[in-house]
């Protein structure tokens, strides 16, 4: 891949082309975006051009040569100048063996993996470039324990942090960094991509939709379906349950999100053993949740705007009932718990009871409360 091949973030790419044309690259960014838009992807094709020794120059953009020495370890994945710094390296720090990876990235790992290595000359190239993936999930212990890299930086350091949540970083961490904002794909490419993957047209264009412009998102969900997780057959199901839900129906159906969530999630782990199996389960757990969201959002869309496209136009049916249940208010108030609900799973609070009380409410007993 090169950076040619990263569609739909022209704006982007070109912050970056006019910084390498003018030789002066920040010592630091922020990719800034949605989870699944090409921050990754940008950062890790920016790094090998970086890092590349022989830069193939054409029409003014500049692109890694893809021959020379530099690129062919980084295509390998042993570029001894190249860095990607996950939460999940926890478990290769000097700290004991076996340590759980936790909701944060950990200042072990900001330590071990990139301040203790950052001061070093590069080994290879005229560059060291340090990627750090989920950088939301930097603790103000691992963001202040940055920022002596990033006041004082080496001259051949380059560090990249990817963030779905600019509100969490500290702003002495967002003062020392350029923002390269990154905006969601294009609903016909995403389609395109997933059709390519050979997904029917129907879960192409719904997965298309609910990933609201992320192609890494969508790109997973096919995935999933394609490996057996039948996650189409499963949001089927749950909108009808969810038209007809009762009270009485409420703490059964809540039951089959679990036994739903943990299906899903197994055969996640199969297609993404490098991820905790905690991070896993939340993931299985909050794509539900946005199942739900997307039902509420199309209710209450339909009326309002009658017109407008719906995340779930394959079952029309459902959609009309739950707008006959709920008032665009009163489903904007569904939403809202909704997002409660995903807060809650980010901060560890028993899946069981998230999705008791989340139903319980959508069925009108608001019996059951969790303070935020």
């Amino acid at each position: 891949m090169s950076l040619r091949q990263v569609f739909c973030q022209d704006k982007a790419i070109g912050t970056l082309q006019r910084a390498f044309s003018a030789g002066k690259v920040p010592h630091a960014y922020i990719f800034a975006g949605a989870e699944g838009v090409g921050k990754f992807k940008t950062a890790r094709e920016w790094a090998k051009l970086l890092l590349c020794k022989n830069p193939a120059i054409e029409n003014d953009f500049a692109d890694s040569c893809g021959l020379c020495q530099s690129c062919k370890l980084f295509e390998a994945g042993s570029h001894p100048d190249f860095y990607y710094i996950y939460k999940e390296l926890v478990e290769f720090t000097k700290e004991p063996k076996g340590r759980k990876t936790p909701v944060d990235l950990p200042i072990d790992v900001i330590r071990e993996f990139l301040i203790e290595k950052v001061f070093t000359k590069p080994a290879f190239s005229q560059r060291k470039v340090f990627v750090v993936s989920e950088a939301e999930k930097l603790n103000p212990s691992s963001q202040n324990a940055l920022l002596k890299v990033l006041e004082e930086p080496p001259e051949y350091c380059c560090i990249i942090l990817l963030c779905t949540r600019m509100e969490k970083l500290l702003p002495t961490t967002k003062s020392r960094c350029q923002t390269v904002r990154f905006g969601p794909i294009d609903e016909a490419r995403i389609i395109e991509k997933l059709r390519e993957m050979h997904l029917e047209q129907k879960q192409a264009q719904y997965f298309a939709r609910l990933s609201q412009g992320s192609l890494g998102a969508a790109c997973r969900w096919a995935q999933l379906e394609l490996a057996g997780a039948n996650l189409y057959r499963i949001k089927t199901e749950l909108l009808r349950g969810l038209a007809r839900l009762e009270l009485a129906d409420a703490l059964e159906l809540a039951e089959q999100f679990l036994d739903d969530s943990k299906k899903i999630a197994a055969v996640w782990s199969e297609l993404d053993p490098a991820t905790s199996k905690t991070d896993v389960n939340r993931r299985a757990q909050k794509t539900l949740i946005q199942i739900i969201t997307s039902a509420l959002h199309d209710a209450m869309k339909l009326n309002v705007t009658p017109a407008a496209p719906a995340f779930n136009f394959d079952q029309k049916e459902q959609i009309e009932e739950l707008a006959g249940r709920f008032g665009p208010e009163q489903a904007g108030e569904k939403i809202a718990d909704c997002y409660k609900s995903l807060r809650w799973i980010e901060s560890a609070v028993n899946e069981r009871l998230v999705f008791e009380q989340l139903l319980l409410n959508l069925a009108g007993a608001d019996i059951i409360r969790i303070a935020d």
